[in-house]
């Protein structure tokens, strides 16, 4: 192993002090879209804690892009607050990245008060609704939010931007051929289902120019067999990677609409997801929770065999994603040639994880994967085992 993952990197324009990237994972924390003290001074504490490039996630490009009214909308109201943050993720010694994207069928039509948006009429199970099929003017009006949507991250002092091409969001939709049933020329070959993809990046490219750094989170499986697969996968990263605009791609997995549990693997938390809902979603979650959230065992590195198709099939950065939480996982992807790699749930359970791995490269996380972090995202996400509300099975199995 020539390459220490603590070691200063390229990504496209920037250099980043390591290979470290907090993935992006909704906060929960920004009850009217815009940027609290409490997201500040999550991103603060992680940034100390030693990534190299702290990712905000979700931001939303549109009204109607919000996976509900709570998420954060890029407009002229969240200026003040994005740029206090990134001063903050700055003032750590990291980078900041905003994750741009739009909800589309997995928008909450209800919260946000606006119609969903797809391919086609498909099922929008958050609002309870079907979407609208998007017409030539939509997709264009789409566009331009994206532009402007990137600028004012840009403007706010993001150095560098994630655009959302996974788990079935809008541009994930038209991927999908299980979703996306179009007869245009954004519909039927792979070519035209992932055209709204390419047309994205280089809309964001073209606003921003190339001093900006920018990758996109692109799906290799749905979790259905009908929907999105990693041959397809790796014909599109071929696409964008002739296209010149991104600089990596984080391959991710998993599906909001279809298959979310196969993004994170371990115990699906099915009542706990029961108990953070209300009225028809919490009598609909306790019903169909076994069939939506499906168990996948954990077990370090657990993209790695999807992504390394990915890494056989185009040449530019990767980003491995998924159970990367010591410096075994670090070194593996490194050696397998991927340049960066992302955390999350082990970041939410110790956030200066880095740094105790820098100084010592035998420690291990405390994270146990049980993803009872997920259903907090609706009231501020976090490790539940940090916080004192659930037991830590590590001290029970060590009093034992």
């Amino acid at each position: 192993m020539s390459v220490s993952p603590f070691e200063p990197s390229p990504l496209g324009p920037l250099t980043v002090r390591n290979r470290l990237i907090k993935a992006a994972t909704f906060e929960g924390m920004t009850p009217r879209g815009l940027v609290t003290d409490e997201l500040i001074d999550f991103h603060r504490e992680i940034a100390a804690g030693g990534v190299g490039i702290c990712t905000v996630a979700y931001c939303a490009v549109a009204p109607e892009g919000r996976t509900d009214r709570g998420a954060i909308w890029l407009r002229p109201e969240a200026a003040e607050g994005l740029r206090r943050l990134t001063d903050a993720i700055h003032g750590e010694g990291a980078l900041a990245a905003a994750q741009l994207g739009h909800a589309g069928p997995v928008a909450n039509s209800v919260s946000n008060k606006a119609k969903a948006l797809g391919p086609g009429r498909i099922p929008a199970p958050m609002g309870g609704s079907l979407t609208k099929k998007m017409t030539h003017d939509d997709i264009r009006d789409l566009l331009v939010n994206y532009r402007n949507g990137a600028r004012l991250a840009v403007d706010c002092g993001f150095d560098a931007l994630e655009i959302h091409l996974g788990h079935n969001y809008l541009p994930s939709s038209f991927l999908s051929p299980l979703l996306n049933h179009r007869k245009d020329e954004y519909g039927g070959s792979l070519e035209n289902r992932a055209r709204l993809a390419r047309e994205i990046v280089a809309a964001v490219r073209n606003e921003v120019g190339p001093d900006v750094a920018i990758w996109a989170k692109l799906n290799m499986y749905d979790g259905s067999r009908f929907g999105f697969q990693v041959d397809e996968a790796c014909d599109v990263a071929r696409m964008l990677e002739s296209d010149g605009h991104l600089d990596a791609i984080e391959p991710t997995a998993g599906s909001s609409l279809l298959n979310p549990m196969y993004l994170f693997h371990g115990k699906p938390p099915r009542r706990s997801f029961a108990a953070s809902m209300h009225g028809i979603m919490k009598f609909g979650m306790r019903i169909f929770a076994p069939i939506f959230l499906k168990h996948y065992k954990y077990h370090p590195g657990y993209l790695l065999p999807l992504a390394r198709q990915l890494r056989h099939a185009v040449s530019m950065p990767l980003i491995l994603l998924g159970g990367i939480t010591d410096e075994a996982g670090m070194d593996m992807a490194l050696d397998e040639g991927f340049q960066f790699v992302a955390m999350g749930r082990a970041l939410l359970r110790e956030p200066n994880l880095p740094l105790l791995i820098q100084a010592d490269p035998t420690t291990e996380s405390k994270c146990v994967h049980c993803n009872e972090c997920m259903p907090t995202i609706y009231s501020g996400t976090r490790c539940p085992i940090r916080t004192g509300e659930i037991p830590d099975p590590l001290e029970a199995r060590a009093s034992a």
